[in-house]
């Protein structure tokens, strides 16, 4: 294995023996082999991968797809059924609150306890055991047993020692999510300073704007195998995909190439709006490396962008006033739509996002009819400091949890926000700053 390489994982395959009952476990034993009493489960099926030294790796699916057994069997905590794995290196790793924790003793004995069996000596752990309490940040409870903490405290001083133990392979599996936002931010950040010195980091979360803005790559996992890796922000795209989609809408399906729509759309400043056709693609500032699915039952046919009246600006200025022009076509009868509009950064960061329903526009509840033609109109004041951002629209109806999407067209719109000296960030918050008082 290459001296960059931290982890290199080989056509691994896990499979389990499913058995109805007791009792086929035991006939299987007197059967040696003759017979099979039980059904195979295979919750991998031939995963390769690699992971260079330095590098965080993101991986996404659905639950039941086999990203906690990847993760065991990277750890070595389970047996491959086929495959090879080699890892180089120290291993710290975080599967499931308060693994490798006993709940008897107190938190500053489970330091020790821990740190001891990743590899470090008393000695070690006493000159870190400072930096690990100030990060886990969970006061006089360091002293009390690990049994009295809550799930936060719990993960809070987990993460801390596998953190400052400084591991050449981290890897942490949803730990985070039971984090606050202000410790998720101090992890995040302790994790950048172990990237930065080398440490090799697999990242598993259901939140795709952690792995778009963490990750130097990611992996999507789907009933055991792997479905697509590389490039974050398209494997993302990809999970939404299978976590949303039903059949995907080709992304040029039955658009025409022209700018305007004749008599059938309607006109806005200077431009007719399509009402008909899709001519979505056809518009100044459409970015044709859009991701779209949905079921099919709603199309999403054109768009204007206004910037303080100027029709599709080549750049924005912060404080300008934008009109976002929306038509979508209603193919089958549906109940309720709901659409949602999203800004993101080029690095996939939301920056905003909001729906018809969030914001209670009652009058979307009278739609839904086979044929209906719907022309809608959004307006907000650009507070977003100079970079380049994308809009997503989506048409989609709600049946409790259960959401399906009709049409989605994310980064469907790029549009830029000129330089700014007196801003720097993500948004212009309109900052007042004013001396109030001298002394000399």
């Amino acid at each position: 294995m290459s001296s960059d390489i931290a982890i290199s994982v080989e056509g691994i395959s896990k499979c389990y023996q499913i058995y109805d009952s007791p009792r086929d476990r035991l006939k299987q034993m007197l059967a040696r082999g003759r017979r099979s009493y039980f059904k195979e489960f295979w919750a991998l099926r031939d995963v390769s991968f690699t992971v260079e030294r330095g590098e965080t790796v993101g991986i996404v699916g659905r639950n039941g797809s086999g990203k906690s057994t990847l993760l065991q069997l990277i750890c070595g905590t389970l047996n491959p059924t086929s495959g090879n794995i080699s890892t180089r290196g120290r291993i710290a790793a975080l599967l499931e609150l308060g693994s490798g924790f006993n709940p008897e003793f107190t938190g500053r004995e489970n330091v020790y306890l821990n740190a001891s069996l990743l590899g470090l000596t008393n000695e070690e752990i006493d000159g870190r055991f400072k930096d690990i309490v100030e990060f886990a940040d969970i006061g006089d409870f360091i002293d009390q047993p690990v049994k009295t903490y809550s799930s936060g405290m719990m993960v809070r001083l987990a993460f801390a020692v596998q953190a400052q133990v400084e591991p050449d392979i981290l890897i942490v599996d949803e730990a985070l999510a039971v984090g606050d936002a202000k410790f998720q931010a101090k992890c995040f950040d302790r994790l950048k300073k172990l990237k930065d010195n080398g440490t090799s980091i697999l990242l598993v979360t259901h939140s795709s704007e952690q792995i778009v803005t963490h990750c130097s790559k990611a992996l999507l996992l789907e009933k055991g195998e792997v479905v697509e890796g590389g490039e974050p922000r398209g494997v993302v795209n990809r999970y939404m995909d299978i976590l949303f989609g039903k059949d995907k809408i080709p992304m040029h399906e039955n658009q025409v190439v022209g700018s305007g729509a004749g008599p059938e759309g309607v006109k806005k400043s200077g431009i007719v709006l399509s009402l008909e056709k899709d001519i979505f693609s056809t518009r100044p500032g459409y970015n044709q490396h859009e991701y779209r699915w949905g079921d099919g039952a709603v199309k999403i046919l054109d768009f204007y962008l206004l910037a303080d009246g100027e029709l599709y600006p080549s750049a924005i200025s912060t404080g300008q006033k934008i009109v976002l022009g929306v038509s979508f076509k209603i193919l089958n009868k549906i109940i309720r739509p709901i659409l949602g509009i999203t800004v993101k950064t080029l690095e996939g960061v939301t920056v905003y996002g909001a729906n018809s329903e969030t914001l209670g526009v009652e009058s979307f509840n009278r739609l839904g009819q086979e044929g209906q033609t719907v022309f809608v109109e959004a307006s907000f004041v650009c507070r977003l400091a100079p970079g380049d951002y994308f809009i997503s629209l989506g048409v989609a109806t709600a049946s409790g949890d259960m959401v399906t999407p009709h049409d989605r067209r994310y980064d469907a719109i790029h549009f830029q926000v000129r330089p700014n000296h007196k801003v720097f960030g993500i948004i212009d918050l309109n900052l007042k700053l004013e001396i109030k008082e001298t002394v000399s």
